[in-house]
């Protein structure tokens, strides 16, 4: 196993058809589908702007990943698990060293508490998630012969796996679809573009999953996780270079330029991982 300095990682692509299975609007229908103000939008309204939100951030994010450092499943799922009130850059700081130590579940379970918690200190609440990964380990070993389940039942048994950390490991490892990926930056960006109201993640999801097709969902997740973390920020989200800005209804600055030449600067950015501008 490579050190931490050496060591090649590997982001992974969703498998979910990529961009040949995306839909399109008709045209004449573009310039009618404008976002109405909260709570006044028909059903069938939003699946249709729906639509042209997914085919803008398909020409910002054509081949979406997740950000995630990792060279098997197994990696993945720890890592995912280790992200939980982190951020992906952290994880990925800690993990080389992590799996460089421990490079199979059943070595990860043998290991002791406080050796997993010095290693994975610097991710927060260490110790719940040293406890949380080893029991993992102990049970990918003992009940599943060292590999991660390809069911989404199986993931959310594991300790410290819940639906996110579940259809992340499924789709961007396996490219299984099992659902759309809803963090705190998906769930923000899914709120201020107008398709769902509701606030529990898993309420998101289903309202997510309605409106966009199974194909779509690997990707639809992967696309607001990145647009919410580099262009719909939390704080000073940057309205006037968003590509999205003409169908979103929380808008609070008027779009400069055409849409793809902002939909191109998201790329960019995102492909640095936020070091272009």
């Amino acid at each position: 196993m490579a050190t931490k300095g050496s060591m090649k990682t590997t982001r992974r692509k969703a498998s979910s058809g990529g961009t040949g299975s995306r839909r399109v609007v008709d045209a004449s229908k573009r310039a009618a589908v404008q976002p109405s103000p909260r709570g006044r939008e028909s059903a069938a309204k939003r699946a249709e702007r729906a639509l042209l939100l997914s085919e803008r951030l398909a020409e910002a994010q054509p081949k979406p990943v997740c950000e995630l450092d990792f060279r098997s499943p197994f990696e993945l799922l720890v890592a995912t698990i280790l992200s939980a009130q982190s951020t992906d850059k952290m994880v990925n700081r800690v993990t080389p060293a992590l799996f460089a130590r421990w490079t199979t579940p059943a070595a990860l379970a043998a290991a002791s508490q406080e050796e997993v918690e010095a290693a994975v200190k610097q991710t927060g609440f260490f110790r719940n998630k040293a406890k949380a990964i080893r029991e993992t380990a102990r049970i990918l070993t003992e009940r599943h012969g060292g590999e991660v389940p390809r069911d989404q039942d199986a993931l959310i048994e594991l300790p410290g796996v819940a639906r996110k950390t579940a259809n992340v490991v499924l789709g961007t490892a396996y490219g299984i679809a099992s659902g759309v990926t809803v963090d705190t930056h998906a769930g923000r960006v899914s709120r201020r573009l107008g398709l769902t109201k509701e606030e529990n993640p898993e309420k998101v999801e289903a309202a997510l999953m309605a409106l966009f097709p199974r194909e779509e969902w690997i990707d639809t997740g992967h696309r607001l996780v990145l647009h919410g973390r580099y262009v719909c920020l939390a704080r000073k989200p940057d309205c006037a270079r968003c590509p999205l800005n003409e169908l979103c209804p929380s808008a609070e600055a008027p779009p400069e330029g055409p849409w793809p030449q902002r939909a191109e600067r998201e790329r960019k950015k995102i492909e640095s991982r936020g070091e272009a501008e």
